[in-house]
């Protein structure tokens, strides 16, 4: 198959294309042609080595996809040749920038009829983590006030939508060339960083997402009202400290399985929640695809549109 991967840590000079092995399926596994994966904001730091060293070489990124069951491996019943699915990989476990994979049944979920692979591998991990950090970690509740930090990011455009869904009222940051697009995904209020420092014009409330860490997490607390609660997805393994027993702070566990996946299939369904912007991309592409999500100078999504 052919694949991106790299064989030591570095810049995205280190990317390689080229043909590995097929994968095979094991007990409880399926092998998947993937027709779209995305680039997550780990990628390029898994690529650099910011996090652990990885435990193998070659090795192959990516999270999330969509494509058709070509292969079924012993003890699957749920799924056949054919069937058109969406996953994302389990914790531990990546390797979407290539054109198969092999993973566990249970953490593939059917893939809608309504969309595209690409549509759908758009909305994989963004959604379970939106999911998981709006609903399950914040449980976020009608007429709450929440502040989504980085409006115009993957995993925010679905908070966003995912939040007015619920009934809250929506505060987001943004960049100037992006206020429209972060409001016509439904926030209330749209603020650009560079022209005003959040901090200044939000306060009283219930809760804030932060999809863009450092400082901007760090300013979290300081528009929470009392009892108000902060989740963090970009500010390492624990999250922050908060400054006070006034406040909670959570680190969202953005653990894999089917009921989740589902459930971002519900609020598509619902016309809750839509695919974010996407830019294409092939394998061939990967080093600028990789180049560009560590500009974060983009909107949305960046999906390789494999076959």
């Amino acid at each position: 198959m052919k694949a991106a991967y790299f064989e030591e840590h570095g810049g995205p000079e280190v990317i390689k294309i080229g043909e590995l092995p097929d994968p095979i399926a094991g007990t409880g596994e399926v092998v998947i042609d993937i027709h779209a994966s995305s680039v997550n904001g780990a990628d390029w730091k898994v690529r650099e080595g910011s996090y652990k060293p990885v435990p193998y070489f070659p090795y192959i990124l990516g999270r999330d996809f969509s494509g058709t069951v070509c292969e079924v491996g012993e003890g699957v019943s749920d799924f056949t040749i054919g069937d058109e699915v969406f996953g994302v990989c389990d914790v531990g476990q990546e390797g979407t920038y290539c054109e198969k994979i092999s993973m566990k049944a249970a953490l593939c979920a059917p893939k809608p009829n309504e969309q595209s692979h690409i549509e759908i591998a758009a909305l994989a991990l963004i959604g379970l983590t939106a999911v998981i950090s709006i609903e399950d970690t914040l449980q976020l509740k009608a007429d709450d006030k929440i502040l989504i930090q980085g409006g115009a990011g993957g995993v925010a455009s679905f908070a966003i939508q995912l939040a007015k869904y619920i009934g809250a009222h929506v505060i987001s940051t943004t960049s100037a060339g992006n206020i429209d697009y972060v409001r016509g995904l439904g926030a209330d209020e749209v603020i650009d960083y560079n022209a005003q420092d959040f901090r200044s014009v939000v306060s009283n409330c219930d809760a804030v997402f932060d999809t863009v860490g450092g400082d901007v997490a760090r300013g979290a607390f300081n528009v929470l009202k009392k009892g108000g609660r902060a989740a963090f997805i970009a500010s390492g393994a624990n999250g922050l400290d908060a400054p006070s027993s006034d406040f909670t702070s959570l680190r969202p566990n953005v653990y894999r399985d089917r009921p989740h996946l589902e459930r971002v299939v519900e609020l598509i369904a619902a016309g809750a929640v839509t695919a974010p912007e996407v830019q294409l991309f092939s394998i061939d592409e990967t080093v600028e695809a990789q180049k560009l999500s560590e500009s974060r100078h983009f909107r949305g999504k960046l999906i390789f549109n494999i076959c």
